[in-house]
């Protein structure tokens, strides 16, 4: 069908959110700022940033991406967010935000559960919880709820301290979730992950996995990004495994370890690229009505948050270029660590066979329906989690919980962390089974739009050849 119009989420998802509130630092300039867009179960998730110049429409609007990506993935708690308008390399920043956690402890002690995110870090935001005595981790307000806290703290960090392929949980899994909802958008098209191509803008935690997983499943990386500018090579492609090896902690490659036949060229050179697939994967807004005509790319798979403005997106739908947003491709992280929190995955490998099976039919489903309708695939798939959020509301209680956090499994359900997969078992094919699927978190619900993905005849995930090795390193024992 012709495509016709790019609805903004705020067109789409049209409410106001439960709850905004604004902090004032006695000792600094800094502000900071809660948005809780959606209780459901009582509770809502998202993470806490700290940036110059950062606002409480910027949190919002964040809030509301959350609740997209709980609602896509029929996750029962809704979406959040915190913002701190400081600068987190100023020497005071730890007290700053441990002040910002004092000033809004009533929140984080029940309904928010919050992580890391732009310029904090999960392990000091772990510890500034500690040093002001809310907890031992960020996600006490989760944690608490539970009839056993020390099991479901014991899972957290066993989950989240494993190491596979040198990265951790929270630096992995959504990458590979990005790098999942590009090959089943290519796979969609028809166009072989082994002839695809793509460019990746931003080498942090996020472009980092994505480019990885990417280039493992066939896919030539030919552009990197980073603030440095861009490394190219469209002629074999880039060696991601040795530019990750020379990455910083701020994402800035090494120069020196460049192959004779890798060039340089300027940053915003990335959008000129002849691929398949182009990932935002740095900061939002990035693409705009002024540069997107310079994309010449099939897809844009977004891994940043926000990173595609509606006006470019508009013309980008006009000229046949799909964008697989934000909420759907970068919710592995979130989505990962609940399944971790509820005990329905216990390691890296199990929550990247989760992610897999609920992504690749989600992304061709949501395709399917925009191709059908002719509108964006962000549009239909914000139609699709209101309407699962509301289902989850209904089952589960919105600000009132009418069911608890925790679901109950069925004995033969219960998966402890003796039963993980032993190193060497791993690929995501070998764990998919010992994934434990509660009636809550399985494939969302509406089904009345069209057919349930999983009633299709398409094949499941673990039936595509597997990339992720899924194991631990040796070197690590999984403990904090």
């Amino acid at each position: 069908m012709t495509p016709t119009a790019v609805e903004t989420p705020m067109q789409v998802f049209e409410h106001e959110p439960f709850l905004q509130v604004t902090w004032r630092d006695s000792q600094t300039s800094a502000r900071g700022f809660v948005v809780i867009d959606q209780l459901v179960t009582g509770i809502a998730t998202g993470g806490l940033r700290m940036r110059p110049g950062c606002t409480i429409g910027e949190v919002a609007e964040l809030a509301r991406e959350m609740t997209l990506k709980m609602g896509a993935y029929g996750i029962h708690v809704g979406g959040a967010k915190g913002g701190i308008d400081f600068d987190p390399t100023d020497p005071r920043a730890e007290e700053v935000r441990g002040r910002f956690l004092e000033g809004v402890r009533p929140l984080l002690e029940r309904f928010w559960v919050t992580a890391g995110d732009l310029g904090t870090q999960q392990e000091q935001l772990d510890q500034a919880f500690a040093r002001v005595g809310i907890g031992e981790t960020s996600f006490h307000a989760a944690v608490v709820r539970s009839d056993d806290e020390a099991e479901v703290r014991s899972r957290i960090q066993q989950a989240f301290n494993t190491r596979t392929e040198g990265l951790l949980l929270s630096e992995l899994v959504g990458g590979y979730g990005v790098a999942e909802a590009a090959l089943a958008a290519l796979e969609h098209r028809d166009i072989p992950a082994a002839t695809a191509s793509a460019v990746v803008q931003g080498f942090g935690a996020m472009g980092g996995s994505t480019a990885l997983y990417l280039e493992h499943a066939g896919v030539k990386i030919v552009g990197i990004t980073d603030a440095q500018g861009m490394i190219l090579n469209t002629s074999r492609g880039l060696d991601v495994e040795l530019l990750l090896s020379a990455r910083s902690t701020g994402g800035v490659i090494d120069r020196s370890v460049l192959r004779e036949d890798d060039v340089e060229r300027p940053g915003d050179e990335w959008l000129d690229q002849d691929v398949d697939v182009l990932v935002p994967a740095a900061v939002g807004h990035t693409i705009t009505e002024d540069n997107c005509d310079r994309i010449r790319g099939r897809f844009v798979v977004e891994a940043a948050n926000v990173p595609t403005t509606p006006e470019a997106e508009q013309r980008l739908l006009e000229r046949g270029v799909v964008v697989v947003p934000d909420f759907i491709a970068n919710t592995g992280a979130a989505a990962g660590a609940w399944w971790v929190i509820l005990g329905e995955v216990v390691s890296p490998a199990g929550a990247c066979s989760r992610l897999s099976a609920q992504i690749r039919p989600l992304v061709r489903d949501l395709l399917d329906r925009a191709d059908e309708s002719g509108m964006s695939m962000r549009t239909e798939g914000i139609l699709f989690s209101k309407e699962n959020s509301q289902r989850l509301i209904d089952e589960y209680g919105g600000a009132v919980a009418f069911r608890d956090l925790f679901p109950a499994l069925e004995p033969e359900q219960q998966l402890t962390l003796d039963e993980e997969p032993e190193a060497g078992a791993g690929t995501v094919a070998d764990v998919a089974e010992t994934v434990v699927h509660p009636p809550s978190g399985g494939l969302p619900e509406a089904a009345d739009l069209t057919e349930s993905p999983l009633e299709t005849g398409r094949q499941p995930a673990a039936a595509f050849p597997a990339y992720y090795p899924g194991e631990a390193d040796e070197s690590a024992s999984g403990q904090p």
